[in-house]
């Protein structure tokens, strides 16, 4: 019996000490670090020049817009993700892998061609602004458009692992007991996918609302219009202000906390919930 336990305490990497250590001092090094100095910056500044750089009215008007169409986007990739995640897991079609590997172009495409692309397209004469009646580029619509693009894939390989690893068993035995394939996906498959698109949706958030590249060019960068929160910070740094810049990037950092906290929260409290139904 004590062989078979010592067998079983063995770990692939060995030493808890050593790899904790080293975890803790990369993540540390790369975030840790980094992030509390925003804080030791801002707190140099006092109360009365930090507060007079982050309530400037067009720096409000940036962070409302940022957050605004950063939601929008997040509950637009949060529906049509589950949509696209749940197409590629459970039907089989012609170019399914091609399809597949469309949804991570965003990852590997650089920002900046994207915004090109995306402002190019949707502009008055572009291919597609051309046949819409109203105008995209240049206004917190096309924003939207190009956070959604950048978003997308989170909430999809999200929620893919999860439609995979489903046991279609339950599923069947739903709708052999009279269940109608309505009440099946509400009360059978909705709960198992929900706390993965709600971390899609994180994601996809979080992504967006320090998203600069593909944004700078389709926004137009009009002040009080189309101003984005992360503009601001470059703006602010083009201007050598390096306090503001800090300013700025403390509030945007402590908002996105918060949500990101309460979103957690959510998932914590639903998995209980649902644990113990």
């Amino acid at each position: 019996m004590n062989v078979i336990k010592k067998s079983r305490r063995k770990r692939v990497i060995p030493g808890f000490g050593l790899t904790l250590g080293l975890s803790t001092l990369y993540l540390s090094l790369i975030v840790l670090i980094p992030l509390s100095m925003l804080f030791v910056y801002s707190a140099r500044m006092g109360w009365h020049a930090f507060w007079s750089d982050v309530l400037d009215p067009r720096v409000v008007a940036s962070y409302m817009l940022s957050f605004r169409t950063s939601l929008l986007a997040g509950l637009v990739n949060l529906i049509f993700g589950v949509l696209i995640a749940w197409v590629l897991t459970r039907y089989t079609f012609p170019w399914k892998r091609l399809i597949d590997g469309f949804v991570d172009l965003p990852f590997a495409l650089p920002t900046s061609v994207a915004g090109i692309t995306l402002t190019t397209l949707y502009s008055a004469n572009g291919w597609i602004g051309r046949l819409l009646p109203f105008q995209v580029s240049f206004t917190p619509l096309g924003i939207t458009v190009a956070l959604i693009f950048v978003g997308l894939p989170f909430v999809v390989r999200m929620v893919q692992p999860v439609l995979q690893d489903f046991e279609h068993e339950v599923e069947e035995a739903s709708v052999s007991l009279g269940a109608s394939p309505f009440q099946t996906f509400r009360k059978v498959i909705f709960p198992q996918l929900l706390p993965a698109a709600l971390s899609g949706f994180a994601l996809a958030f979080a992504r967006s609302l320090g998203e600069y590249g593909s944004v700078v060019f389709i926004s137009g960068n009009m002040p009080f219009k189309t101003e984005i929160a992360p503009l601001m910070i470059v703006t602010k740094l083009e201007q050598f202000d390096y306090s503001a810049a800090t300013a700025i990037a403390v509030v945007m950092l402590l908002l996105s906390f918060a949500l990101l906290l309460v979103i957690n929260v959510l998932q914590w409290w639903y998995g209980r919930r649902f644990a113990n139904n």
